[in-house]
């Protein structure tokens, strides 16, 4: 009797969680595409805005990367404030604003308003990844988490898969009507959705699983059982702040996303200098590599789930990764072998990303959870300004991207050693 139970337990559970799957996550997804895509298309923008408004390499790198400024700034603001404002207005609020901003990016003629817009997209998308990630941590438990995460950031290669081909045939179809570069439209069609987006979030999320509707009341009892909810959690947000484990776990994340997003913003060139001209063609090579991205990061999510192991299936693909970037700066010439490389480096980077995430979700709880969050990804997430600027001053001063691939491939390799000596007890 006892085993029948459990098994009937088992399936209850197994069916509250299809039912939560299906609610949050495709929207979530949907709205993390969007802002993955309104961050890195201006690699695709990069191909005519650069030289329509006569951009140096090294101005669009720090224009890429500046991004990232504006979203640190505030971002642990933002997060500190999600739990008492709520997920749902919060959400609505930053993709409304950063769909607007977006779209405007039409307007750009200069450098100095090229930084500016790039800044206030920044500002306005603070704390959406980290406040995703602790609003999953209030549906999943530990055994679920990293797949979870898994879905939700498969919108990173899927924006890299959909957004690659259609931003290049936006600029292409596009140019030229009512008297507008394609780039300029790029930005205005891949915008707007954003604001559509972020007013179905008034609706569609419930800031918590008590104001699910669509819960019944035994199921939130149950979901409550499976999260541990009502246990102490004694760990406040300054204690957080002191804590080293903390700051490891962050420079580790800096680390892997300067090669992610370095890699984002300059995979475009970076296969165009392997002789491809053609901006579809191009466009449809870009999006490779975040084909093999989403099918690991799905992979590695839900074996690390399985295993219930983290750091391993963290740093070992972050040492791949360092090792595929530095073999893809022999490949020149040979574009087939180039693309190989650069998809089995970048799947690598993101199968990491997609476990790493796990982590802090475990260790931190309660409160604290949503600042803690944030405060990793603000340090991490300044990589995102320091990788593509790399790359822009090395080709600039060099002649070649190689020199900034190569300083590059070295961050995933410290990743991997910073992830595998910090081990983390799990924290209640």
């Amino acid at each position: 009797m006892l085993v029948i139970s459990n098994a009937g337990a088992v399936d209850d559970t197994s069916a509250l969680y299809n039912k939560i799957n299906l609610r949050l996550l495709p929207f979530l997804l949907v709205c993390y595409l969007f802002a993955y895509l309104d961050r890195v298309n201006i690699g695709f923008a990069k191909l005519q805005m650069q030289s329509d408004l006569g951009f140096s390499d090294a101005a669009y790198g720090v224009g890429a990367g500046i991004f990232f400024i504006g979203y640190v700034l505030f971002e642990i603001p933002s997060n500190l404030m999600l739990p008492r404002v709520g997920a749902r207005k919060t959400f609505s609020r930053i993709m409304v604003l950063w769909g607007i901003t977006s779209a405007c990016m039409l307007f750009v003629r200069d450098v100095p308003t090229f930084y500016a817009m790039r800044f206030l997209l920044g500002v306005f998308e603070a704390g959406f990844a980290p406040g995703m990630i602790y609003y999953l941590s209030c549906w999943y438990g530990p055994q679920r988490m990293a797949r979870a995460i898994a879905i939700v950031f498969l919108a990173g290669p899927i924006g890299g898969i959909v957004g690659a081909p259609a931003s290049a045939w936006l600029m292409t179809q596009l140019a030229g009507t009512a008297g507008m570069a394609g780039w300029r439209w790029m930005f205005l069609v891949e915008g707007l959705p954003c604001i559509l987006l972020g007013l179905l979030a008034l609706s569609l999320v419930p800031d918590r699983p008590a104001d699910a509707k669509w819960l019944t009341d035994q199921e939130r009892r149950m979901l409550e059982a499976e999260l541990g909810v009502g246990a102490a959690h004694k760990h406040s947000f300054k204690a957080v702040a002191k804590d080293t484990k903390v700051y490891g776990l962050a420079l580790a994340y800096f680390c892997v996303i300067a090669a992610i997003y370095a890699m984002s913003f300059w995979l475009p060139s970076l296969i165009k200098a392997q002789g491809v001209t053609d901006t579809v063609q191009l466009g449809w090579y870009a999006a490779v590599p975040y084909i093999g991205a989403a099918f690991g990061m799905y992979y590695m999510g839900r074996r690390s789930d399985r295993k219930g192991e983290r750091r391993y299936h963290a740093s070992v693909p972050a040492l791949c990764g360092a090792l595929l970037l530095a073999g893809s700066t022999l490949a020149d010439g040979h574009l087939g072998l180039t693309l190989v490389l650069l998809t089995l480096g970048t799947t690598s980077l993101w199968m990491t990303y997609t476990v790493f995430w796990a982590m802090p979700a475990e260790y931190i709880k309660g409160p604290a959870a949503a600042g803690g969050i944030a405060l990793i990804n603000t340090i991490g997430l300044s990589g995102g300004f320091w990788g593509p600027a790399i790359i822009g001053w090395a080709k600039t001063a060099t002649g070649t991207l190689h020199a900034g691939v190569l300083v590059l491939a070295a961050l995933p390799l410290i990743a991997a050693l910073i992830i595998l000596t910090n081990k983390l007890p799990a924290r209640r």
